[in-house]
């Protein structure tokens, strides 16, 4: 492989330290931002968003410091189809997404990286927080946590390929992120004390469902809160509105008791509201997986899962029943685990995989 790398560079400091980084080894690089959408297309503000023109302007003026080439391509229609429009659908049925996961998976590491091939460039750099390594036993490529636990984004990253991982170098994997401040102050780059952007990118400035039917031009019907037993108990306010284990903005309390929605039914158009003991589940599936460590779970394996970004890491076991589908079963009950949402298994430091929670 040549030493030729694209950094895909947002107008962060983390981004602006990796190309930084790659530079100072002696990579040919080139900095590339994304055009993932039109700000205006999508009724924001054109401040605070990983896709502003202050990024741009933040990004290659990194580039030009660096005295590196740098580009912006235009991949809104694949964000649109992607990350957009599959979070819409994910809402409508039901469902709470992630949207960084898709990113990453459609455009950072599918996208960007057969862009990278086109121009004849081997690597993709990005400023994620993990790391890459192979084992020579298992002739397996490896994903792992970063060294600084709290940066630790390997959840969204789950998705990889073993020819991604290959073709990929995320240099901050073994930094602190104050350790990465530093570096970009001690170097000048003029974002050394920028914000870190938010979640998602796209829904700016107000709540996700209001940018839904914003985007849309849609209305969302009311329906029906039921309990458990199917009883009719008030009225929703559209069920875009509403994900598990959510309390507040319901309007309705069970026997004075605190409140919270336990399923949203696209179906029959109800959303299903309990106690916090009704939260709790044991078991989930997950479809749509990804499985890094290893090629099939063969045989019953001992794992920690997380089923939302922030959360701690939980024992379970893992059974793969056929190609796309993984069933886990907890140690301790969990609560709110909802659909849409990623599972992600970890062996100590490294991920096994994971999938869509169905």
């Amino acid at each position: 492989m040549n030493n030729k790398a694209v950094i895909a560079m947002s107008g962060g400091v983390d981004s602006s330290v990796a190309a930084y980084l790659m530079t100072n080894k002696g990579y040919e690089c080139i900095g590339a931002t994304m055009k993932l959408y039109s700000n205006d297309d999508i009724g924001i503000s054109n401040k605070h968003t990983c896709c502003s023109a202050e990024d741009v302007e933040d990004a290659r003026s990194v580039a030009y410091l660096l005295d590196i080439p740098y580009y912006v391509f235009n991949f809104s229609d694949n964000f649109k189809e992607n990350v957009i429009e599959r979070f819409i659908c994910a809402y409508e049925n039901g469902m709470t997404p992630n949207p960084c996961i898709d990113c990453n998976r459609y455009l950072k590491f599918e996208k960007l990286f057969q862009r990278a091939k086109e121009i004849d460039f081997d690597y993709v750099v990005t400023g994620h927080y993990a790391r890459i390594e192979f084992d020579k036993e298992k002739n397996r490529y490896l994903l792992k946590k970063a060294v600084d636990k709290s940066k630790d984004q390997s959840y969204v990253l789950y998705c990889m390929t073993q020819k991604q991982l290959e073709h990929t170098i995320f240099p901050l994997g073994e930094m602190n992120k104050s350790y990465v401040r530093k570096i970009a102050e001690d170097i000048g780059l003029i974002n050394a004390d920028k914000h870190d952007s938010q979640d998602i990118c796209f829904v700016q400035d107000k709540k996700y469902y209001d940018f839904i039917e914003q985007y849309t031009g849609k209305s969302y019907p009311e329906g029906d809160f039921v309990d458990l037993n199917g009883n009719i108990i008030g009225r929703h306010k559209g069920i875009i509105r509403y994900t598990i284990g959510q309390r507040r903005g319901l309007g309705v309390s069970l026997s004075n008791n605190p409140t919270f929605v336990l399923a949203v039914n696209p179906k029959d158009n109800t959303v299903t509201l309990g106690r916090e003991e009704d939260l709790y589940t044991k078991t989930l599936t997950a479809k749509n997986i990804n499985l890094i460590s290893t090629k099939k779970i063969k045989v019953p394996i001992r794992v920690k899962a997380k089923v939302r970004y922030r959360q701690a890491e939980q024992w379970a076991t893992v059974t793969q029943p056929d190609d796309n589908t993984l069933n886990i079963e907890f140690d301790e009950p969990q609560r709110a685990v909802t659909k849409g949402q990623a599972v992600v298994l970890y062996d100590d430091d490294i991920v096994v995989g994971g999938g869509i929670i169905q």
